[in-house]
């Protein structure tokens, strides 16, 4: 029994693995709408967060069953078989999610664990089937496996279709500008909301804890109604007083409760997708122990199939785990920012591009709308453009500037909140970032966030998302599959190999998170912080930020290009390629940011946005001749195509030195605002510009007499072109970064 113990010790190690990289992905589900509505200060939200899992964890005794006898017939398989079974699943599940985690995209951890199960245990069924026949029906649940899986997919719909109902005639309520409105009937609406979430997780969700008694939950049942009276009728009169009395913001108290309950619900429903493979595991390894002389590749696991009560103390070790990894995990973090940008209510940059689906999808909903509108009376339209007229609550309101407000966030906490809970209460997996995500999305939807200037983003990026989704279902499928059938046949051998495995993939995705995590911050640093009022000095200042950041990167990426090129080095060439492409993301994030900067301008400085938008023009148009040149020359030697010859490579350098020489002589005075007198620099453009044009025509000379090949005169007439242009526009750049400074001293 030593190797089964060893697997049982193995178990509970993916499941502490399990249980961290599985908060990482799921706190978005509890963290976004108090983070995305800035509720409160984060550690207030994060203590309230904690609270919630560690006592909803004490009430997800019943959903163990799961992972039990959820999916597979347990007393099909013997526990030698099991245990291959729960150790498969563990390994992919650990990876799954943790590559998820990485690139910041919430996935459904009950999905991995339901197609995990289903993958090991028909990898595992479909051997036995081989060695003694029959059919996998006996060993596969088919019809509680289709049930969870229906009701994850039905809920996407669900969440989406509840979450816009109800925003929708809130919004219709409260409006945007809804303080006036929460005086009169604010209370008996968020008393509304509580009394729900507090009816689903005390009275639904009570059945599942771990240490409420039979007695308790009889007397609960009983007094159903009288319990969601009296919790109706208090919280509508305390929510009252804070209104008439305190200057708390009702919703903030609505928003802060719901964390709580949401935090709460996460653990009661998503627990056993981070412990239940395990703990099952560790009562079948009781189980044959309990009986002396087993053999462990005949011992029928009957046992499992029962109900098999959960030690509470296992709970609440769980709990803590989980509370800890909230406060302590950075993938927590980069998860639930790709949450809030998909459903912040103002503009920004868009994480994700367009695409076929999103942009048919908007052009038709365009079009339908334009018809209700002919068909629907002026004085109703009317009514819903104010209800719906959004108001910047950062001005008018002193309000700290936040993704969405706290009226959108307080329906998310909710809605996700009931819908969690009543799964739970039925014994369902229900996804939690399903739902979540969904309700956030059907919110944003229902508010209005989805506005012409970026509903196609918006849907695109929430395709990838449940794209994503259904890649989970198949990776995960896959994954136990194949792992469960190399243990079977290799052994401890082969688990020893894929448990290494699985932990040289945590540390190569742990350092490659911290990598872009750094990155982003270094770029963050040199961002605008556009929430207050610009003085010129601002502009100028990251401007010329801006100007030297990019300056910077073309002459490296030039240098690059030109010697990767002489010496044919594809590899330096696509590092060169990748780095041009971050640098053309960047600019291109300044551009966009445009409108933002010049709506927080001051007035007296309101010239400075035309000579700011001229410089970023000319530095975008700089980065596009880069790629222009870039991407050809990549390909040229990607293919395999004939080379440079010594004349060309020479030419070649002698600009990419000119070109060096100058940048570094226009980066000093960008820095030091001294572009008084640009007359020398012009001087020095025009000197290589006249050895450009030379440089065309020789290269005309040599593919008139054959010295050089198409592919080879196509590049370097190209190259040639592209670094004209570069030039070109690296001066209207640099006079207009003269103007503005002129400007602002005639000012």
């Amino acid at each position: 029994m030593d190797i089964y113990l060893i697997l049982v010790i193995v178990l509970f190690a993916l499941a502490f693995s399990d249980l961290i990289v599985g908060v990482s992905n799921d706190a978005v589900n509890f963290l976004n709408s108090a983070i995305g509505s800035k509720a409160a200060p984060r550690y207030v939200i994060m203590i309230l967060a904690s609270l919630g899992i560690l006592v909803g964890a004490t009430f997800s005794s019943g959903m163990m069953e799961v992972a039990r006898k959820g999916i597979f017939f347990p007393d099909q398989f013997f526990f030698s078989e099991i245990m291959i079974i729960f150790v498969a699943v563990m390994l992919a599940d650990v990876i799954l999610l943790d590559l998820f985690n990485t690139f910041g995209m919430p996935t459904s951890t009950t999905v991995s664990i339901v197609f995990e199960l289903l993958g090991a245990a028909v990898a595992v069924s479909l051997v036995k089937i081989y060695d003694a026949g029959g059919e996998l029906s006996e060993y596969i649940n088919s019809a509680k496996a289709l049930a969870i899986i229906a009701g994850i997919l039905l809920s996407i719909v669900v969440a989406f279709t509840v979450g816009t109902i109800i925003q929708y005639l809130t919004r219709i309520i409260f409006t945007f500008d809804y303080d006036k409105y929460l005086k009169y009937y604010g209370s008996i609406w968020g008393s509304i909301g509580i009394t729900a979430i507090t009816y689903f997780i005390l009275i639904k969700g009570a059945k599942g804890s771990s240490f409420i008694t039979p007695e308790t939950l009889d007397q609960i049942k009983s007094n159903t109604m009288l319990i969601i009276g009296f919790s109706f009728l208090a919280w509508a009169i305390l929510l009252q007083l804070i209104i008439w009395f305190t200057r708390i913001n009702i919703l903030k108290v609505i928003v802060l409760i719901g964390t709580f309950a949401l935090a709460m619900a996460f653990a009661g429903n998503d627990l056993v997708n981070f412990i239940g493979v395990p703990l099952a595991g560790f009562s079948s390894f009781k189980i044959i122990n309990a009986t002396p002389g087993a053999d462990p590749t005949s011992f029928a696991m009957s046992a499992l199939a029962g109900k098999v009560p959960t030690d509470t103390y296992l709970l609440i070790i769980a709990g803590v785990v989980m509370a800890i990894t909230l406060w302590l995990s950075k993938k927590a973090r980069t998860v639930t920012r790709t949450e809030i940008n998909l459903s912040r209510q103002g503009a920004g940059e868009e994480r994700f591009g367009s695409s076929a689906f999103s942009r048919n999808l908007v052009r038709g909903s365009v079009s339908m709308s334009n018809s209700f509108n002919k068909v629907i009376p002026g004085f109703i339209r009317s009514f819903l453009d104010k209800r719906f007229s959004v108001v910047d609550r950062t001005k008018l309101k002193g309000e700290e500037k936040s993704s969405f407000d706290l009226l959108r966030a307080s329906v998310n906490l909710t809605v996700a909140s009931i819908l969690i809970s009543f799964a739970t209460s039925l014994k369902l997996p229900l996804s939690t970032t399903y739902v979540t995500f969904m309700v956030a999305m059907g919110t944003s939807f229902g508010d209005g966030a989805w506005g012409r200037e970026s509903a196609v983003y918006r849907i695109s990026g929430v395709t990838n998302v449940i794209g994503g989704w259904f890649l989970t279902a198949f990776a995960a499928f896959v994954g136990a599959f194949t792992f469960a059938l190399i243990i079977f046949y290799g052994g401890t051998i082969a688990l020893t190999a894929l448990v290494l495995l699985a932990a040289f993939f945590i540390i190569k995705t742990h350092a490659l998170h911290k990598r872009k995590e750094k990155e982003k911050e270094k770029e963050s640093s040199k961002e605008t912080d556009i929430e207050t009022e610009l003085l010129y000095s601002d502009v100028l200042k990251h401007s010329s930020e801006k100007i030297l950041d990019t300056l910077e990167g073309i002459t490296i990426s030039y240098k690059t290009i030109i010697d990767g090129l002489a010496t044919e080095d594809r590899k330096k060439l696509k590092e060169a390629k990748k780095d041009v492409k971050t640098l053309n993301k960047k600019v291109k994030k300044h551009k966009a940011s445009i409108s933002n900067t010049i709506v927080n301008l001051s007035e007296e400085n309101i010239e400075a946005g035309h000579f700011y938008v001229q410089i970023l023009d000319h530095l975008r148009e700089m980065v596009r001749s880069l790629a222009f040149i870039s991407i050809p020359v990549y390909e040229h030697i990607d293919n395999a195509h004939k080379g440079l010859n010594d004349d060309q490579i020479e030419e070649f350098q002698r600009i990419s030195s000119d070109v060096n020489i100058l940048f570094m002589h226009i980066m000093p005075l960008i820095r030091e605002h001294n572009l008084g007198e640009v007359q020398g620099i012009i001087e020095k453009q025009q000197e290589i510009l006249d050895s450009l044009i030379a440089l065309n025509k020789v290269q005309i000379k040599r593919i008139k007499h054959g010295v050089t090949g198409t592919k080879n005169g196509v590049l370097y007439l190209g190259v040639l072109t592209e670094t004209k242009s570069l030039l070109i526009h690296t001066i209207n750049m640099v006079k207009a970064q003269r103007d503005f400074i002129e400007s602002s001293q005639s000012n």
